[in-house]
């Protein structure tokens, strides 16, 4: 997955916006919560990307040390669960929209329910 193909898929998630921090990474949020991040492996291989996302504890489990795969850096190490997929090895690019689908939803989950209301995501009880 390309940094553009990455962009243009997490803009079509309801309510996700983007703003680039923390350096050249692109940060994509629902509500205000961050639910994935990207940025390019280094300056001498802009093709490649490390996307990072939200996960469930399950995913972590399973996926934390597959190939092509991390537990988050800064985040991981601070009790959050998410991980950084650094090579398409162990989830593909379809696979991966499935985890950023996934995590956009989580982010959006942890939000208050007026906020969650107020932007569409959650019915009027």
């Amino acid at each position: 997955m390309t940094l553009d193909q990455y962009n243009s898929f997490c803009a079509k998630l309801p309510h996700a916006s983007q703003v680039v921090q923390w350096g050249d990474s692109h940060v994509w949020k629902v509500g205000g919560k961050v639910f994935a991040v990207a940025a390019a492996r280094s300056e001498s291989d802009p093709g490649g990307l490390a996307v990072t996302f939200k996960c469930s504890p399950l995913a972590f489990e399973m996926l934390k040390d597959a190939p092509g795969m991390r537990p988050a850096p800064y985040l991981a190490s601070r009790g959050l669960i998410w991980l950084q997929r650094t090579s398409p090895e162990h989830i593909d690019d379809q696979g991966l929209r499935d985890y950023l689908t996934e995590s956009h939803r989580l982010a959006a989950a942890g939000l208050p329910r007026k906020r969650r209301v107020e932007l569409g995501l959650e019915p009027i009880a």
